[in-house]
């Protein structure tokens, strides 16, 4: 398996269960571009390295400037479509076989500039898309460059300690210069940017009592990416909390504890007061196998195969989901046998066959366990595979009253004016009142990562899916729907938001003169603090449930993360 991320946390997420998906919205037009555009570099050419390079060149203002990754045929692929066309060899300074690579030759580059050599331009920004747990080691060398912009893929690491020694790394000085970003694409879609704006600035509901959000993975999807797949293992990856769901705690964050506006660097956060969580492997495992199953652990030796609906025939080569039967040459198909596009040309045979071979692929009690976790098998049955991450978990978040200083009285009305209604309910807290959240990861349903959500405020409630935002007013008794547009079926058009602001704020810090934290600030919406916030709080979580308690917010961050940065 090549060292670049398949799938990047869940892969491309899919919007509905149908065996295709819909066909895709137009692109939003690019902003205009600048005279030098950024240049980018895109770490690991995987499922979520490619859909990054597809959202620069056709939503951005920059270009794909150079790719690294180790797999030969990935790296070509990327940079053919996106960097060096037909030129062969590849310019210099556009393809590694490495991250490390690159950063030796950036060092190099950077050294014979200095010394007046002719060298080629350097790129400006970067998109790390490798494996999760190589992230630190990357974005902490990559800081260690200086003047580098970075986007990370989600989640940040796999441990606290990588998160917070990368949030060190961050604010050192030669690395404070610069733009840094998280793959948290849920902010950045037009949906949920509409649900903020109508909860923080217009206040259709007055202030937020209380929350509930779901994340429901899919039933084949969780079997493909958490039983079978990269992120079935706790102990070689990290909890699926993290890995799937790190992005949701982070909207619920987003919604219920970052100020409202990120121009007013004066304004402060409203941090959570406790945190629960419950949640455990409850069916991918060998008690709940079907007996008719017997010994087969694997589908293609399972007596019971043409009647489980989690045959990985089914999922990968039939037509019933989205397998090469169906016509579908992408994900998931692509994750198991990666040049399948290509195979097919050739035939459906072929690429049939082709699949057919690495589902075949098994182990048995003699194979070593760390050979067993080094790899994905796509084949091998459910109930039978080396899962342990949670496939169903709920987590709680409470926060207390945090006035902000007591607002002046208002001022009386004019003489002979007559007042109308009344003020609104808790004005004086600010969306810093007493409120709750629940979050629900479910893998057990038939949709796949279409998020639902809802919102109970003092005037009103809240229903927000993926494709609307239904509001009912309390005061009033209207009812008001919105449809928000979508840019694309990538997160709903969250991959091309993230990637648009990201590269405006890399082009106002390298063209007209901003700061990077006034850039980030006003296009990427997104601090460093509230990235490692939003990471931490999964581990509390984590820790809550682990223990079975309820743990106190503020102490917690304290003893683990303000101890851990001081210290360093």
């Amino acid at each position: 398996m090549s060292l670049s991320e398949t799938e990047a946390g869940s892969g491309p997420e899919p919007v509905v269960g149908a065996p295709a998906p819909p066909p895709s919205p137009p692109l939003p037009s690019p902003p205009p571009r600048s005279e030098l555009p950024p240049r980018i570099l895109i770490i690991g050419a995987g499922s979520r390295g490619r859909g990054y390079a597809e959202c620069v060149v056709s939503s951005s203002n920059g270009v794909v400037a150079a790719v690294a990754e180790p797999d030969d045929y990935k790296r070509r692929r990327l940079g053919r479509r996106f960097v060096w066309g037909t030129a062969s060899p590849p310019p210099e300074g556009a393809e590694f076989s490495s991250w490390t690579d690159f950063v030796a030759y950036e060092a190099d580059r950077r050294r014979r500039a200095s010394r007046g050599d002719a060298v080629p331009p350097g790129v400006d920004a970067v998109f790390v898309c490798v494996l999760d747990e190589m992230h630190r080691d990357v974005v902490v060398a990559l800081a260690g460059l200086g003047g580098l912009h970075v986007m990370c893929e989600k989640p940040l690491a796999t441990t606290l300690d990588d998160c917070v020694a990368m949030y060190r790394a961050l604010r050192a000085p030669q690395a404070t210069g610069a733009v840094f970003s998280i793959g948290h694409v849920l902010r950045y879609s037009p949906h949920n940017m509409l649900l903020r704006r109508l909860l923080l600035e217009d206040r259709v509901i007055g202030d937020v009592l209380s929350v509930n959000h779901t994340e429901p993975i899919g039933w084949w999807h969780y079997t493909h990416s958490y039983v079978r797949g990269n992120w079935r293992r706790e102990s070689t990856t990290a909890p699926s909390l993290l890995t799937k769901s790190c992005h949701d705690l982070d909207v619920l964050l987003w919604l219920l504890c970052s100020p409202p506006s990120y121009t007013d660097a004066a304004a402060r956060p409203h941090p959570p007061s406790t945190v629960s969580s419950s949640g455990a492997l409850n069916f991918f495992r060998r008690a709940r196998k079907p007996l008719a199953a017997g010994a087969a652990t694997n589908c293609l030796s399972c007596p019971v195969e043409a009647d489980c609906k989690y045959s990985a025939k089914k999922v990968y080569v039939g037509r019933e989901l989205r397998g090469l039967g169906a016509g579908n040459t992408r994900w998931p198909v692509n994750v198991v046998v990666p040049d399948i596009e290509e195979l097919a040309r050739e035939g459906p045979a072929r690429g049939e066959e082709a699949i057919l071979a690495r589902l075949a692929e098994d182990y048995d009690d003699r194979t070593p366990d760390d050979a067993v976790a080094a790899r994905n098998w796509f084949g091998r049955c459910v109930f039978e595979s080396d899962n342990d991450v949670c496939d169903d978990q709920v987590v709680v978040m409470t926060w207390e009253d945090d006035p902000q200083p007591p607002l002046p009285p208002p001022a009386p009305p004019a003489k002979g004016a007559v007042r109308t209604g009344i003020a609104p309910t808790a004005d004086a807290l600010g969306h810093r009142g007493a409120k709750t959240a629940t979050f629900h990861m479910v893998a057990h349903t038939k949709k796949l990562c279409d998020r639902y959500t809802y919102l109970y405020g003092v005037d009103g409630e809240i229903h927000a899916d993926s494709f609307t935002i239904t509001v009912e007013d309390f005061r009033t008794g209207k009812t008001t729907v919105h449809r928000p547009k979508v840019e694309s079926h990538g997160h709903g058009g969250g991959d091309v938001g993230l990637v648009r602001q990201f590269v405006l704020a890399v082009d106002k810090a390298k063209n007209h003169g901003w700061t990077a934290d006034q850039a980030q600030r006003e296009f990427v919406g997104c601090t460093l603090e509230e990235i490692i916030r939003s990471h931490a709080m999964v581990f509390c979580a984590e820790e809550a449930r682990h223990s079975k308690t309820v743990i106190d917010w503020a102490d917690w961050w304290r003893q683990n993360v303000e101890v851990k940065l001081g210290g360093g």
